[in-house]
């Protein structure tokens, strides 16, 4: 291509005019769609049908054409301006959805389907397996093709790509992808320059709701899951760049108040003049709770303070804000141990809320009366309403939610909420999504709602993780009892003569938070899961032990080379990162699937996915670092030579491992 800028420019002018027309000829061809045969456009007897489908066929084609011609033109620039590693997945996807559009101009969406080829190195790296489904497309509409051909056509107006080395036709209609070695160093080698940087894509405001303890009730195991998997997707949202609001949902308003009020008024009539002692939050609620079941009279009193809180008379609201902050102190404490930021916004922030939307509502025509209560009704694929006014008058937790999601999305702004509750919920949040699409609070084409749910925590017994007497384990029991136990197996490796007090105490922690946080995210979060300190402390298999184990293996091989973070950065920029070796290239591959591995949990918000990827990190280090030497040494431990590429391939690998291990929440230490 001569003058490759100019003609460049043309070729977008006619690109962005010929996505114009296929705009405009959009709602035709919907309708179009309706007498397809399985997305293969077909002949009709309506001569003005037949004139849009050919327009609109050509229109497609000569898209195809432009965006390959574009595609080629840019891919001559790609490897000298990209700052950071690119979805493999993605932009072979691009690739070929660019190539079968052009190849099958007369099929609507025609399938793209890219995948990881297996462990033999003569298949390739990727592959794309589209020619046996686009056949099968064809075979419905009455036309039998050879899907090998259909491959063939595919390669034919395949565009060139720096990442693409060569493709090969294999089996019944297989294309085998086999990578650019150089693109793969240059891409990897980013990392030395720039850090590790994350995929590109739209940013976005996100509101997460996690962790959502109760005032006045410690935090239990019940509550683990939701703090530590909303903290990863946290994590993961704001290391891709959006904008993110993580929201502790308390329950800090309601019926029990009344009752903790009256009880506070008993035990401590001084407390507007003096800090009343309440150091045990749960022995005074069981205190009140109790008198609250028992005794008539106290019951009645309890209801008073309620009316009285909730009409924000200010000493009850006083004594509320004393029993408030005894809970935040508490909970901070198991929040600062695990690491997990949060903005408190409880049930009382959206009290005024509530009052306006039931009004809203109510106007609206969408309550209904049932029994002295006022509900509202989803869609048809829920089947239980929500409960917006109680008999008594009173609002419920359906209310205020209905109120959260309005603030959220109307004052908030934000593109996406998401919801990590347990999976026990699920019924109630598909309502409520429900009916804010009902009252028009909820719109799909411009907003995003997750309901992230997990199953239970399990002990040994297989059975819900109590204590022996039948109670909810303390989380904070819990963590010290992770101390405890990661303790004993760090002393069992003998790192207590190994390593200072402080750094005994940070590889503790680490291993100690690190293995229950890990246990969780390992596992689907749809599933339930045994709680194990002995299966979380095991060293061997994918765990947070043996990913710090292998972390801090890792880091030790450049110091043992006397290579400093700025010595690697220097080292980078003279030496290549060595592909050669089938155990090197096999890591290399591994690493560049970083992006990927991110995207497609930002996708489906399963942490688990990133759990897997950094354990098939260490795995391959481990076959890479058997088979490839990085320092040799003589008989008597002095260094006789040092591999300065490999050197380069092991940080890149802490350095992918780390920013995983952030995402995660586990904090690894380069001495333990």
């Amino acid at each position: 291509m001569e003058n490759g800028k100019n003609d460049l420019s043309e070729y977008y002018k006619e690109a962005a005019h010929a996505e114009e027309e296929i705009s405009t000829l959009k709602t035709c061809v919907d309708d179009i769609k309706r007498k397809l045969y399985d997305k293969v456009i077909q002949p009709t007897e309506d001569p003005e049908l037949n004139k849009l489908i050919t327009e609109n066929t050509k229109l497609k084609h000569r898209l195809a054409i432009l965006n390959r011609a574009i595609g080629e033109e840019q891919s001559q620039n790609k490897l000298s301006s990209n700052t950071k590693m690119e979805s493999i997945t993605e932009a072979l996807n691009n690739l070929f959805c660019t190539a079968i559009s052009a190849a099958f101009p007369d099929i609507q969406d025609p399938p793209v389907v890219i995948a990881l080829a297996g462990n033999n190195p003569k298949f390739g790296d990727y592959q794309c397996n589209s020619a046996m489904p686009i056949a099968n497309i064809y075979k419905q509409s009455g036309k039998k093709v050879n899907p090998r051909d259909l491959a063939q056509k595919i390669l034919d107006n395949l565009p060139s790509h720096p990442m693409v080395e060569k493709c090969e036709i294999a089996g019944p209609g297989f294309i085998n992808i086999f990578l650019d070695r150089a693109y793969v160093v240059k891409s990897l080698s980013t990392i030395f320059e720039h850090g590790v940087q994350p995929p590109t894509v739209e940013k976005k405001r996100v509101l997460i709701d996690f962790s959502s303890p109760n005032v006045a009730k410690e935090m239990h195991v019940g509550h683990l899951r939701s703090t530590i998997i909303g903290e990863t997707i946290a994590r993961l949202l704001e290391f891709v760049n959006f904008d993110v609001l993580r929201i502790n949902h308390i329950g800090d308003w309601g019926t029990q108040f009344g009752m903790l009020i009256a009880h506070l008024q008993d035990r401590f009539p001084d407390y507007l003049d003096n800090m009343p002692p309440i150091s045990d939050l749960q022995a005074f609620y069981k205190e009140s709770k109790k008198r609250f079941d028992e005794d008539p009279e106290f019951k009645k009193r309890a209801y008073a303070c309620v009316v009285k809180l909730q009409s924000f008379e200010p000493d009850h609201i006083k004594a509320w804000q004393l029993i408030c902050d005894v809970s935040r102190k508490e909970f901070q404490k198991i929040y600062d141990r695990l690491d997990i930021t949060l903005i408190e916004r409880g049930e009382s922030f959206y009290q005024k809320r509530t009052e306006k939307i039931v009004k809203e509502l109510e106007e609206a025509g969408l309550l209904e009366e049932d029994e002295g209560r006022k509900i509202m009704w989803g869609d048809q694929s829920t089947n239980i309403p929500l409960t917006i006014v109680k008999s008594d008058g009173g609002f419920t937790y359906d209310s205020s939610d209905m109120a959260a999601i309005k603030q959220r999305l109307e004052e908030e702004k934000v593109d996406w909420v998401i919801y990590v509750v347990d999976l026990g919920q699920a019924t109630h949040f598909y309502t409520l999504f429900a009916c804010a699409k009902k009252a028009g609070i909820l719109d799909e084409k411009k907003h995003r709602v997750d309901f992230v749910g997990f199953g239970v925590v399990l002990g040994e017994d297989k059975k819900k993780f109590k204590t022996r007497s039948g109670e909810s384990i303390r989380l904070v029991d819990l963590l010290d009892k992770g101390m405890e136990k990661a303790l004993d197996k760090l002393k069992e490796k003998g790192r207590d003569k190994a390593l200072t007090p402080e750094e005994l105490k940070r590889a503790q922690e680490a291993v100690a938070y690190g293995c229950i946080k890990y246990a969780d995210l390992s596992h689907n979060r749809n599933h339930e899961y045994v709680f194990s300190f002995d299966k979380m402390l095991e060293d061997k298999g994918n765990t947070a032990v043996y990913l710090l184990y292998a972390y801090t293996r890792i880091k030790s091989i450049a110091r043992t080379a006397n290579f400093t973070p700025e010595k690697i950065k220097e080292l980078s920029k003279k030496e290549s990162l060595p592909l050669d070796h089938e155990k090197e290239w096999k890591l290399g591959k591994v690493l560049l699937r970083f992006p990927d591995e991110l995207l497609k949990t930002l996708n489906d918000l399963y942490p688990h996915h990133i759990c897997e990827y950094v354990y098939e990190i260490a795995n391959t280090f481990t076959e890479f670092y058997e088979s490839c030497y990085c320092v040799e040494k003589d008989s008597s431990g002095d260094i006789v030579k040092v591999n300065y590429g490999r050197i380069l391939l092991t940080e890149a690998t802490a350095m992918i491992m780390e920013k995983c291990f952030h995402i995660l929440g586990l904090n690894p230490v380069e001495k333990m």
